[in-house]
């Protein structure tokens, strides 16, 4: 089945542009022009990715996020911003509030569909796919809904954020460099730095809560690995 994703921009001719090639490709595509309406239709539509600008009229493309990742309709959808800020500042904040990949335009279209199909492919393989509950300590992750409970209570974490716990988690007690975590969470082909998974890990620690943020230990100058206990 054909993947669906929603293009939101306010420039008629980006959506143009990204519809026609994304169609090419085989792609299904559905397209907003404003904050609120790209709200709407991925509630809706239930794209298996968005394209998401910052720029945008009345809501921008940051409120859109926080508020697609504080939904549980929509919290996991992969979200790639494709956006003319290309400070380090706005790359790291769009990563912190849990943005899959941070592009900046202009891109080679070419570029482009090969970073589509690097996240749609972390999204559908790898660490969420199995059923087994793993269990550290007080901390309890359900691969199969993308779940994470501390003491029994749910935690709220994206996408990639779950991807890493749980892939440490499988590692219970091994360091796992930054370039690993790299590598199998983004991928090979994405660019991305070491700070991107420093940001994740501080995110996974915060919301862990002050009595568990030491579950994740850090090996200066190396990596991260899970406490054999919390």
């Amino acid at each position: 089945m054909a993947k669906k994703i929603l293009v939101v921009d306010d420039e008629k001719d980006i959506i143009s542009l990204l519809k026609f090639n994304l169609q090419a490709e085989g792609y299904k595509t559905v397209s907003a022009m404003d904050g609120d309406q790209a709200l709407v239709l991925t509630e809706e539509e239930k794209p298996d990715l968005v394209l998401l600008d910052i720029m945008l009229p009345d809501k921008d493309g940051w409120e859109v996020l926080r508020e697609l990742r504080q939904n549980s309709k929509t919290e996991n959808i992969p979200i790639i911003f494709l956006t003319a800020k290309d400070s380090e500042f706005d790359e790291v904040l769009g990563l912190e509030l849990g943005a899959d990949d941070y592009i900046v335009k202009p891109i080679s279209m070419r570029k482009l569909l090969a970073r589509i199909k690097k996240v749609l492919k972390k999204g559908t393989s790898g660490v969420g796919k199995e059923e087994n509950v793993i269990r550290i300590g007080d901390l309890e992750i359900y691969p199969g809904s993308y779940s994470v409970k501390i003491s029994g209570i749910p935690i709220t974490l994206t996408k990639k954020e779950f991807n890493i716990i749980t892939f440490l988690a499988k590692r219970k007690g091994r360091v796992i460099t930054r370039d690993i975590l790299l590598n199998e969470i983004w991928g090979e082909q994405v660019v991305v730095v070491d700070r991107t998974v420093d940001v994740h890990i501080r995110n996974i620690r915060e919301k862990f809560g002050p009595k568990h943020e030491n579950l994740i230990e850090t090996i200066k100058g190396v990596g991260y690995r899970i406490r054999n206990e919390t």
